[in-house]
């Protein structure tokens, strides 16, 4: 069974991968795009089954899969639902801000309900995704939002209903 690359970092934590360039593009040949079809259905599938989809041997799976990850191109980890964690309430939260973008973003990504942090053109100069317990945790993680210093403004959507989340792109293959 395929063991994961050390993927553990602190909740917080920035993780910047390379951009997918020649280099790495070249990695995406149509086997690669294939055994990543593969991890995306399941994450645990046995290099050896994977060989099997793919017409490769274990062995092959396995370095084409460690190249995959030493490049950046994937990572393989666990998604958890937040509604079985306890963690009731979901929101994106633009933020409007002043001054130097990098150094805020930076600063609210360590806060640790916000899992998600990108900067963005248009009418909100970061968009952040916040998971919390409830309300009143969610005004908490505003509050805490709006202390860092540059942040002029910040509007919740909250999440009522998900209707679709996937982790499926980058293949330019449909697998239905």
């Amino acid at each position: 069974m395929p063991t994961p690359a050390d993927s553990t970092v602190p909740r917080g934590t920035v993780r910047r991968h390379p951009q997918l360039n020649h280099a790495n593009h070249a990695l995406l040949d149509e086997t690669a795009k294939q055994i990543i079809e593969q991890l995306q259905e399941d994450g645990r599938r046995p290099y050896a089954t994977i060989g099997r989809a793919v017409g490769l041997s274990e062995a092959a799976v396995r370095q084409r899969v460690q190249r995959l990850i030493d490049a950046g191109v994937m990572q393989i980890v666990a998604v958890t639902d937040p509604l079985q964690l306890g963690l009731g309430r979901q929101a994106m939260i633009g933020v409007k801000t002043t001054g130097d973008l990098d150094g805020i973003s930076d600063r609210i990504a360590e806060i640790e309900e916000v899992d998600y942090v990108v900067i963005t053109a248009g009418s909100y100069d970061l968009l952040l995704e916040a998971v919390c317990r409830n309300d009143d945790h969610l005004l908490q993680i505003l509050q805490e939002v709006r202390a860092v210093d540059g942040v002029v403004g910040a509007e919740v959507f909250v999440y009522l209903k998900l209707r679709k989340q996937t982790y499926s792109w980058g293949t330019g293959t449909s697998t239905t």
